[in-house]
């Protein structure tokens, strides 16, 4: 809809799973985890060779542990060195939706989660990062993507000096 790269977290996660045989369903090890990051902050990295005008979306799900805030000043450092907009988005999404969702055939085409007693126990156990206050808290259980993109997007729009970077 915005004409944005979008660097969802399974663009990273994914080449790296695919190589580890990793498929969605059990435990990652640690080690795994690290050549993830490896990948996401090769990402990062590339964006500054990318023109102003390309905007980016960033998505990947944090856990509500203190050290996951990083993650966010990470990206808001990286708008900061480019000069566009940081425009934080949090979706959440009900328990039993993101269960149903699990059983969707698309999850095993990205290699996501597939295990529901290994979602609630995340969720029980890491729970989810709180949104910073000056991101859009958007509720997505009951949307399909794109109905959930307009209104990210109306948001974006509104946010000083978006509209250059948005085309």
């Amino acid at each position: 809809m915005t004409g944005a790269a979008l660097l969802d977290n399974h663009l990273a996660n994914d080449s790296v799973f695919l190589a580890a045989g990793i498929n969605g369903e059990g435990v990652v090890a640690d080690d795994i985890w690290e050549l993830c990051f490896a990948v996401r902050k090769a990402i990062r990295a590339a964006t500054l060779h990318a023109p102003r005008t390309l905007a980016h979306i960033f998505t990947n799900y944090l856990t509500a542990e203190e050290r996951e805030w990083r993650n966010v000043e990470r990206l808001r450092e990286l708008a900061g060195v480019r000069g566009v907009p940081f425009i934080p988005v949090w979706l959440t999404c009900l328990l039993p939706e993101l269960k149903r969702r699990m059983l969707l055939p698309e999850r095993a085409e990205r290699l996501k989660l597939r295990d529901p007693a290994q979602l609630r126990e995340l969720m029980e156990k890491a729970g989810t990062l709180p949104s910073p206050p000056d991101a859009l808290l958007l509720d997505t259980s009951a949307f399909q993507p794109a109905e959930s993109a307009r209104p990210i997007v109306e948001f974006a729009h509104r946010q000083p000096q978006a509209d250059s970077h948005l085309t």
